[in-house]
């Protein structure tokens, strides 16, 4: 697998990132996952806009899914090569609700559908591509999941946003590379069940026993080396920051 940082700043763009988005490739087939404020721009220096197979949604706060509302567009109204076909979209209950009112002026309440093909997504196992994923909630104000991804004996997994929760050690168990959300600094914030901090991410990677851990979703507000370095204190493996148009071979 190839993971690629379209766009990794939380809450916010900042000036040198687009909001959570991530692109990830095997065999030839492209699953993006999230796709925040910036991301579809983002995502062009990566691939072509009609070259996406799927999308995964982890949840629908807008720095993950708002740029879904642009992507709409460029899909809807194509004109060369006529309209593309329905793309499935993986994403929680009310996923294309969301983006209907968030678009405001679609030219129908069915519209999202004509271009996206919508599949809700509950803890469950299943293929996307040629991906086995397995998708657990996590602890978030709102329906959100996290990811695993396996393919060829290699495992990604991906936080989405979330606080301590066990469920997210189970995700993240033996995997390759774990791509986890550090928004919050340890000592300032502590808010249950909304996001973890770089320590928090750090021991989490530390008891699933993550081979790689890759900090990503810190907010332009919060100084990202100390994350960084709350992370080092309590997980012995590599770990590092996320930064735009990097990529990594899993």
């Amino acid at each position: 697998m190839k993971l690629t940082v379209v766009g990794c700043s939380g809450s916010f763009p900042s000036a040198e990132s687009a909001c959570s988005s991530y692109l990830v490739e095997a065999d030839g087939f492209r699953l993006l996952l999230d796709m925040g404020n910036g991301a579809l721009g983002e995502l062009q220096r990566h691939c072509g806009l009609y070259d996406l197979d799927a999308i995964f949604l982890s949840h629908l706060h807008a720095d993950h899914c708002i740029d879904m509302c642009a992507y709409f567009v460029a899909r809807y109204y194509r004109h060369d090569g006529g309209r593309c076909a329905p793309l499935p979209v993986y994403g929680p209950e009310g996923t294309e609700q969301r983006l209907t009112t968030a678009y405001a002026d679609t030219p129908s309440a069915s519209s999202m559908s004509e271009v996206f093909d919508f599949h809700t997504v509950k803890p469950s196992t299943f293929e996307i591509g040629p991906f086995t994923v397995h998708t657990e909630r996590v602890a978030h104000p709102v329906e959100a999941y996290g990811i695993r991804i396996e393919h060829g004996g290699r495992v990604l997994t991906y936080s989405g946003d979330t606080g301590v929760t066990d469920t997210l050690d189970e995700l993240a168990r033996d995997s390759d590379l774990f791509l986890c959300e550090a928004a919050f600094t340890h000592g300032k914030e502590n808010i249950p069940d909304l996001h973890l901090n770089g320590r928090e991410a750090g021991e989490t990677a530390a008891r699933a026993g993550a081979r790689r851990l890759v900090l990503t979703h810190i907010p332009p507000w919060t100084d990202p080396q100390i994350n960084l370095a709350h992370a080092r204190e309590v997980y012995d493996g590599p770990v590092e920051l996320a930064v735009p148009r990097t990529s990594y071979e899993i």
